[in-house]
């Protein structure tokens, strides 16, 4: 019996403590959820609780500090409850829409207008810098070691002040220029008192110049000379001027051909001459397409006015109505020349010395004072 009373016992033991799982497991879900539910509202409460409390917040206008209480928890509703206007381009430490607690110190920087003008363009910007200097270190607006700033950097702003930025860019510059030559004169006893003659052409040398420029927002406002350095030197040009005296002839008053032979000078001219030609200017020509127009093959090619062949030594061209075609004369310094050509720029005083070679008549040039004795038709043996 008492194995029985054993068993009796134990069953209704078992069946208690089941009843308290099955109660557990079937209302545990509840219990979480009461318990969550209960956590959420002790939360609430505190932080309803914290956002309903006064923070202590320091306040920073433009360098001045001030503490303040206030219960609001965003920045732009605090600004509005202690009335504080903020511009459009006013800098706050903390968005307008940041969140606030308790000791959180915000700044508020007040910007005024300039007109900044720099690089080409004006514009209106805001800064919070106090002096010219201040306001573009603040702009970001780079300033280089030689650039203009008006007015001066340490200058107070106020509300529109103008700034200026005038860029200014040195450079230098390499320019090749001529150099000029000079002309000297030589007193040569062999010519005639009154006569030149070119002994040496000159010619234009060149020199480097090295300038430095000034430029102002891209213009050029001043330059100065570093260094001058020659390239090439020039060559003088060399002019001998006679000073022989010219001998002493009289001058018939009879018309050419009826003057009487006169005496010549010891100088290689004619002893007979009809009458003597001074201060006869020279020049040259060629049978070529230059002095002429004409080239070898071309009809009248080499053919004078008087019908004659062109010959170096012999033919010049003349002025028919000084020197009639025909006739001789004797060119001082040059020698026996026939009149036997023309042409459009041969007038007065002037002869035209033939030369087979182009480049000679081209050297040639033009020799001016020449004394000129017309002979006659018949060269003088």
């Amino acid at each position: 019996m008492g194995a029985i009373q054993t068993e009796n016992t134990h069953v209704k033991r078992s069946s208690s403590m089941s009843y308290a799982l099955r109660w557990k497991h079937e209302n545990l879900r509840m219990i979480s959820l009461v318990a969550l539910a209960s956590f959420a509202l002790t939360f609430m409460f505190f932080m309803l609780l914290y956002g309903t409390a006064a923070k202590s917040v320091s306040l920073v206008i433009n360098g001045q500090q001030s503490e303040i209480k206030t219960k609001e928890t965003v920045l732009s509703r605090i600004l509005d409850e202690q009335n504080i206007k903020i511009g459009q381009f006013d800098r706050t430490s903390i968005p307008l829409d940041g969140k606030i607690k308790s000791g959180d110190r915000i700044t508020i920087e007040r910007t005024a207008p300039v007109e900044v003008t720099a690089d080409g363009e004006t514009k209106t910007m805001y800064t919070v810098g106090k002096t010219v200097e201040e306001a573009l270190r603040d702009l970001n607006i780079p300033v280089g070691s030689t650039d203009k700033v008006v007015p001066a950097l340490h200058t107070e702003v106020s509300d529109r002040s103008p700034i200026q930025i005038v860029r200014v860019k040195k450079e230098t510059a390499e320019e090749v220029v001529p150099l000029a030559f000079e002309t000297e004169t030589r007193t040569d006893a062999n010519l005639l008192k009154g006569k030149e003659q070119v002994v040496q052409e000159g010619k234009e040398g060149s020199k480097l110049i090295q300038k430095e420029q000034v430029f102002e927002d891209g213009k050029l406002v001043s330059e100065k000379v570093l260094a001058e350095n020659v390239k090439e030197p020039s060559t003088n040009k060399i002019v001998a001027i006679g000073s022989k005296a010219p001998p002493v002839v009289a001058l018939s008053a009879k018309p050419a051909a009826e003057a009487a032979p006169a005496a010549a000078p010891k100088n290689g001219a004619p002893a007979n001459y009809t009458k003597v030609l001074n201060n006869v200017t020279l020049t040259a020509y060629s049978a070529g397409v230059a002095s002429t127009g004409k080239t070898p093959g071309d009809h009248g090619y080499g053919v004078t006015a008087s019908g004659t062949t062109v010959t170096e030594g012999r033919t010049i061209a003349v002025d028919k109505n000084v020197i009639p075609l025909g006739w001789w004369v004797y060119i001082e310094g040059i020698g026996y020349r026939r009149a036997e050509d023309t042409g459009s720029a041969i007038n007065g005083n002037k002869i035209d010395v033939y030369f087979d070679s182009t480049a000679y008549a081209n050297k040639f040039g033009v020799k001016r004072g020449y004394t000129v004795y017309v002979i006659g038709p018949k060269k003088p043996e």
